[in-house]
């Protein structure tokens, strides 16, 4: 079955391996090897992590000679962005109703 691209963002940020490349990718981009470094997982693994992300439109490579190296993709970024924000005002608005009538508690 084909995943809708949101739930394969979802999917590909579910594993923390790929969280942790996500995070080094913020100070800019780097290739597998620079991206393996932290890792006790061998390049293949981290290589199958990174196309995991890419197909998700997480990151983006390119190349430069030898080198494909990886960057965050704002634009696969933003689209999780949008959907946990939807859900974050839903949720605000309930806790400030929540607080409010806590508040009318406090005062009886």
């Amino acid at each position: 079955m084909a995943l809708d691209p949101l739930s394969l963002k979802l999917q590909a940020l579910s594993d923390p391996t790929r969280r942790a490349i996500l995070a080094r990718l913020i100070s800019g981009q780097a290739t597998v090897n620079e991206l393996a470094h932290p890792f006790q997982l061998s390049l293949p693994a981290i290589s199958k992590h990174i196309k995991v992300l890419e197909v998700a439109g997480l990151i983006t490579r390119t190349r430069h000679a030898q080198q494909r190296p990886c960057q965050l993709s704002a634009e696969g970024l933003r689209e999780v962005d949008d959907w946990l924000n939807a859900y974050r005002a839903t949720w605000e608005q309930r806790l400030d109703r929540l607080e409010a009538y806590l508040e009318t508690l406090q005062e009886k």
